[in-house]
């Protein structure tokens, strides 16, 4: 179940947030953990399974750990790895196992000898997303930074809340662990939520799924076919897609926490407006960030024991994202161009200092945009060729664009992601972006919620028309 379909704009939604309200305080958690569940059972019934009982474990791990007072370092310790195993075990299996047994059997065709059979494995959806979620609660107790759940209910509402449970944001556990607890639900939170969710659901759909029929255009073609004009447009309106698909999402998901009584925090912050590879990293994916450095980064030493060994740890931090993203060479070398950036980043960061933003801009996102290309190609070979027609290698017309690559209504929407996603950057507009967009402001609540009701109307629209309609992060 998506949150861009009728189904749970106009069934799931409303029915859940009814009873969900209805009922007693203390029966909330159980209709949210219901609810979740429902929602995952929705598109992958066989993989529910996977989830409870590796939550469960998760559960009894964690008090292990944390019960009696007292218990030897070591046994404590004992009982993380074995959490850990648990979870990387199953999120290594499902994710990578088909993308090892093929490197492994194409080496053997290389050596002439027979390849390994293999039935390939459906990838549970969002595991990328719960795994790290589910690590961070064991690390958290260990360190005695959170209590371990205080419930089967409330670890398993953690773990499986619709809002964030298929593509984030990565919520770690002691950022909600109060509020698993004790929560309120206050009207200004429900409408605030309310407006967040209609926000995040046009920028999906009026947005990102426009766009992103011309990124699939552009990228369904061969450099036999593809010009220069073509390639530029295609992946522009894909590093568009990509920001407004996954902010849309998160934007939804921080709305549907909030009609429930949950404050997640910001996973976007106007990216694009980033001055170097840093910031975007600061700005972009903010909670996937922030896991890697709490969780990663950190523990390898950070930034504690020199340049180089620093440089090492954050490039090592970068392989990692990029094949947390997915197992396939692209995103290895997507992560490993993000880490060579963000090196350089930090290596120049005086004379980047004193770059003037109407410069730095334009070039982060210029190289952000070309990082793109490994992110949305099906193959390394597909994102070299693509590359290549970039720059005026492939063999079409290097004249340009198709003429049907950008539409009128393709070329407007566009233009408005362009203007959207770098007003903040100038003078006194990121206040106002940001006091505007986020949360409505008391003196302009009518304001804000009839914009809310206009863009709900034109999302159910779209929606009810049919058509291109997929989350990008579902992938991962």
């Amino acid at each position: 179940m998506v949150f861009s379909s009728l189904f749970f704009v106009l069934a799931f939604l409303p029915v859940t947030l009814l009873v969900y309200y209805l009922v007693p305080s203390r029966w909330r958690n159980t209709v949210a953990l219901v609810a979740s569940l429902f929602f995952y059972a929705w598109g992958a019934p066989k993989f529910l399974f996977v989830l409870v009982a590796s939550s469960l474990i998760d559960f009894g791990v964690a008090h292990a750990m944390a019960s009696p007072s007292g218990r030897p370092p070591r046994r404590r310790q004992a009982w993380l790895i074995l959490g850990l195993v648990v979870n990387l075990s199953a999120f290594v299996f499902f994710k990578y196992a088909n993308f090892f047994v093929g490197e492994f059997s194409r080496l053997l065709t290389v050596l002439g000898l027979e390849p390994f059979s293999w039935t390939a494995i459906a990838l549970p959806i969002g595991i990328s997303f719960f795994t790290f979620q589910k690590l961070s609660y064991l690390v958290d107790v260990y360190r005695g930074v959170a209590a371990p759940a205080r419930s089967v209910t409330n670890y398993l509402l953690y773990v499986s809340l619709f809002p964030q449970l298929i593509a984030g944001p990565i919520v770690r556990y002691h950022d909600i662990a109060t509020q698993l607890d004790d929560r309120g639900l206050p009207a200004d939170r429900l409408f605030s939520g309310v407006w967040r969710f209609c926000r995040g659901l046009a920028r999906k759909v009026l947005i990102a799924n426009v766009l992103g029929e011309v990124a699939d255009q552009a990228f369904s073609l061969g450099p036999e076919a593809l010009g220069i004009g073509q390639a530029w447009i295609g992946i522009l309106c894909y590093a568009f897609q990509i920001y407004f698909d996954f902010a849309g999402y998160s934007d939804m998901a921080i709305g549907l926490g909030r009609m429930l009584g949950f404050e997640f925090l910001e996973n976007f912050n106007c990216p694009y407006i980033a001055r170097d590879f840093g910031e975007f990293w600061r700005r972009w994916h903010i909670s996937l960030s922030n896991w890697m450095r709490e969780y990663l980064y950190i523990p390898l030493g950070g930034n504690r024991h020199g340049p180089a060994r620093t440089y090492l740890n954050l490039w090592v931090v970068f392989l990692l994202s990029g094949l947390w993203h997915g197992a396939s060479w692209n995103f290895i070398v997507w992560g490993a161009y993000h880490g060579l950036f963000l090196c350089l980043a930090k290596l120049a960061h005086r004379p980047l200092a004193r770059v003037p933003s109407w410069l730095a801009i334009p070039a982060t996102f210029l190289l952000v945009m070309v990082g793109w290309v490994f992110f949305r190609a099906e193959t390394l070979a597909d994102a070299l060729a693509y590359l290549g027609c970039m720059v005026g290698a492939g063999t079409a017309d290097a004249t340009g664009a198709s003429a049907a690559a950008l539409d009128p209504p393709a070329l407007f929407v566009l233009v408005l992601a362009v203007v959207l996603s770098f007003a903040p950057a100038l003078r006194r507009g990121y206040a106002r972006f940001s006091a505007f967009w986020l949360s409505p402001a008391p003196g302009t609540a009518a304001i804000t919620y009839g914009v809310a009701l206009v863009l709900l109307v034109l999302s159910i629209s779209a929606l009810a028309a049919g058509g291109f309609n997929p989350f990008i992060y579902f992938r991962f």
